[in-house]
């Protein structure tokens, strides 16, 4: 069995981070618990029901998501996936990753966002190190897709072209809805965001088992207002970084980037 954790992971300790959990063997792939921030997470690992409230953010848990991760998977953590800037040195500024990434991928509009010395900062090189404390070494473009256990640095724009067959960025995020849409009233804005989130699940649903069961969609456009949406997409990208992780233990996912710092797209 294959297990991933696919981490939507803020780059600020200010904002809570989406966690996925999904297990995949010869019977195909399922998700096993899905949570909009890390304490829910952990929580869900204790049996509690997972709160899609508002939620804090926190510094990464490594140890304790490790440890509730294999608790839930009954088995060894094979694969995490973060959507986060990481790397094997310093990050001072874009990558030659992020570089190469937005010269293939601007034309669709997923050129990526450009990572300072303090945002991420200190914040990814703990969870690098961390993960690797645990056998999860960050993964670059000079190691193989689907060989031992990994970390590995996603970015969920560039996967959804892949999985959802679009040519341009899917206009999912509700931070900038107002500009997907400018002049479009708020309900009728979350009623176009939560078109484009089923599309996401139904491509999801494809490949993974259990996406409905564990994402409350029905749910994300109540009590109706974009806040209440944000914990539903931090929720919905974890889904996408771990489908990633699981394409990459699968071998079919590309490292953009070099020998110090890769963005993984699914092939």
């Amino acid at each position: 069995m294959t297990l991933v954790l696919g981490i939507d992971a803020a780059w600020t300790q200010h904002h809570p981070s989406g966690v996925c959990l999904v297990c995949a063997n010869e019977a195909g792939a399922r998700v096993l618990a899905l949570a909009p921030s890390y304490r829910a997470f952990l929580g869900a690992a204790r049996g509690e029901a997972v709160a899609w409230g508002a939620a804090a953010g926190e510094e990464p848990p490594v140890g304790a998501l490790i440890e509730a991760a294999e608790r839930i998977g009954a088995a060894p953590l094979d694969v995490v996936a973060v959507d986060m800037p990481l790397a094997r040195t310093p990050i001072t500024g874009r990558r030659p990753s992020d570089d190469l990434v937005s010269r293939v991928f601007g034309r669709a509009k997923c050129s990526t966002h450009s990572p300072q010395p303090h945002r991420p900062g200190a914040r990814a090189e703990r969870l690098r190190d961390g993960f690797a404390a645990q056998g999860l070494a960050l993964a670059t473009a000079a190691d193989a897709p689907g060989r031992g256990r990994a970390l590995i640095e996603v970015y969920p724009h560039v996967a959804l072209l892949r999985l959802c067959r679009r040519d341009e960025r899917l206009p999912y995020k509700v931070a900038k809805s107002s500009r997907y849409w400018p002049g479009t009233p708020v309900v009728a804005r979350i009623g176009r965001l939560l078109a484009e989130w089923r599309v996401i699940v139904d491509g999801l649903s494809g490949a993974i088992e259990g996406v409905d069961a564990h994402f409350p969609l029905a749910a994300a456009g109540r009590p109706g207002t974009l806040a209440a949406l944000k914990p539903y997409e931090d929720g919905l990208d974890a889904l996408v970084c771990a489908w990633v992780g699981l394409r990459f233990a699968q071998g079919q996912a590309k490292a953009y980037g070099d020998a110090t710092a890769a963005i993984w797209a699914p092939t």
